[in-house]
């Protein structure tokens, strides 16, 4: 076997005998290469040099901490991740129809988008509300919407995520009481809601409530879930968002790993052993445009997350520990212009997902900068999935790319920077703290003010934007319009829900509710039990998030100069 000196002696004579007279007759295009987060790639990476990877202590196996090559012995093998596609669009009976399109297709996992309406707590004839009906998602006002979403669909075999985050807690009772009315009972039902309200104030800025109240309703609902719904992930904590609004891959995966940290000493503080509730956490990736840089990231994102589970917070079963994640493709990267150049790069990043060991993965339509996809759209989609499982052979081996060279130092060199960035939030007295110091959100703001530099300058390329592009392009893109039929039905289904439901069952559960918001956040005034008393009474989720507003109040961000 040939020995670090001996690799370091052929690596002097490559670059003299080799690499300097090639460079002699034709000079590299850059000076200087680096990946989107602008950590420096080297020419060349092998087993030479103090920073050399030590396989045993960095690789390992599959299956076996600190989790670099996947969390399970048989990666793809014994099962393909979860092909979980986003949809949501107009009323409740559409996004129903596209989902039977979608499993009939061969999606393995629903995924549901709901609108702007929905997301800030508002139903759907309210005036807030007015000209945002069902354009980014469903429409979801009551348990009424609900059922209707969740027609015909096998609740008991399929899992289902859902993308909501300050009102995710009464809609994620909706579905609970949707799924009970049809006798699937709640300790059956497996999904995520995505719930992490800490992201919304770094990124995407859809709150409701001020911070405490938002972590409060996060904890009650990890704590209902541990106890009564054990195959349910309640929260999904998300970078992807974070990524969206213009951060480097370092930065999504530091300040999407402190958000769980914050969520798990939450929890310990509420009484609960970690133990009974890190096993059902989960987190939420972007796979970005730079393929290598995405899969290092996946990688580093399982070692890190295992070192702190147990080491800081003592977590002892397996399952704790494990990282478990789902995967979107970059809907950041897609572009208006040559729209059908966003399947090359969905696909790309898609395999970098599958390469990196994504347990789910929704991949963007290629006509996503334009509007909702459409159902041709959304298939293609799916079938980039589909080919990248049956006809690649990418998952017939486990962890295909470890061992790398290349791909194991940015792994490494990706941990450091997450633990420096880890170290700054903790020295400013962790995520909760630093966000209200506006840190992660100016350095997010940095990055995304960079990266838009560099491609303005033409230092970043883009094709089909500032590179290759088509003055004389002309498109005609079939875009997925919401009809006003839609919208009828839709307001036709709540003024009806409203006038047959009982009034006095509606008072009784609202006043409930405001009753435990108005006391101190504990197991015994846990606020999951009152939601699921106000789905069932068909209160609707503007008089739910009313409530909540007049007890929290409302949080309005500072200006940031």
């Amino acid at each position: 076997m040939t020995d670090r000196s001996e690799w370091e002696t052929r690596y002097r004579t490559w670059i003299t005998e080799r690499l300097e007279p090639a460079l002699a007759r034709a000079p590299e295009q850059r000076s200087r290469f680096s990946t989107i987060s602008d950590v420096s790639i080297e020419r060349l990476y092998g087993p030479w040099g103090a920073d050399a990877v030590d396989a045993v202590q960095d690789v390992g196996f599959p299956g076996q901490p600190p989790y670099t090559r996947g969390i399970h012995p048989t990666g793809y093998r014994s099962r393909l991740w979860t092909m979980r596609m986003f949809a949501g669009f107009g009323a409740a009976e559409d996004t129903n129809a596209r989902f039977k399109q979608l499993l009939a297709a061969g999606q393995t996992g629903l995924s549901i988008a709901y609108d702007m309406p929905t997301l800030y707590g508002y139903d759907t004839d309210d005036p807030e509300a007015a000209g945002e009906f069902g354009t980014c998602g469903v429409a979801v006002s009551s348990l009424a919407d609900m059922e209707a979403l969740l027609d015909g669909l096998p609740l008991e075999r399929v899992s289902t995520s859902m993308t909501i985050n300050s009102p995710a807690a009464p809609i994620w009772a909706m579905y609970i009481a949707a799924a009970e009315k049809r006798g699937v009972p709640r300790a059956a039902l497996e999904g995520t809601i995505q719930n992490d309200i800490l992201k919304e104030f770094v990124a995407q800025k859809e709150f409701l409530f001020p911070p405490d109240p938002s972590m409060r309703l996060v904890t009650d609902t990890i704590e209902f879930g541990t106890r009564e719904m054990p195959r349910w992930n309640t929260i999904s904590i998300s970078g992807y968002h974070i990524r969206e609004a213009g951060s480097t891959a370092v930065q999504e995966l530091a300040f999407t790993i402190a958000d769980g940290m914050a969520y798990v000493e939450d929890a310990l503080a509420r009484g609960l052993r970690v133990d009974d509730f890190a096993p059902r956490l989960s987190f939420f990736f972007n796979a970005h445009n730079d393929f290598f840089e995405e899969i290092a990231k996946f990688r580093a994102a399982r070692r890190i997350w295992f070192k702190l589970t147990t080491e800081r917070y003592g977590a002892e079963n397996e399952r704790s520990t494990w990282m478990r994640f789902h995967t979107q493709t970059a809907g950041v990267s897609l572009t208006a212009q040559q729209p059908l150049n966003n399947l090359t790069r969905v696909a790309v990043q898609a395999l970098a997902a599958v390469l990196g060991g994504t347990q789910s993965l929704h991949t963007d339509a290629f006509d996503e900068a334009w509007a909702v996809p459409s159902a041709e759209a959304a298939l293609l989609a799916l079938r980039q999935q589909q080919v990248i499982a049956e006809e690649t052979g990418v998952a017939s081996t486990i962890d295909p790319l470890g061992g790398s060279w290349f791909v194991e130092a940015l792994t490494n060199e990706t941990e450091r920077q997450v633990w420096r960035y880890l170290e700054e939030i903790d020295r400013r007295g962790g995520m909760v703290k630093a966000i209200a110091e506006g840190y992660p959100q100016r350095e997010i703001a940095d990055a995304a003010y960079r990266f838009q530099r560099e491609v303005d300058a033409g230092e970043r390329s883009i094709v089909g934007v500032n590179r290759y592009a088509d003055p004389n392009e002309v498109l005609s893109i079939p875009l997925l319009q919401v009809s006003e039929a839609s919208l009828r039905a839709q307001l036709d289904r709540l003024e009806r829900t409203r006038r047959e439901r009982d009034a006095g069952a509606v008072e009784a559960a609202l006043a409930g509710l405001r009753d435990a918001a108005s006391r101190p956040g504990t197991s015994r005034t846990n606020l999951m039990p009152h939601f699921v008393r106000c789905a069932t009474a068909y209160a609707t989720l503007g008089e739910q998030c009313r409530v909540l507003r007049e007890v929290f109040g409302e949080y309005r961000e500072p200006v940031a100069v």
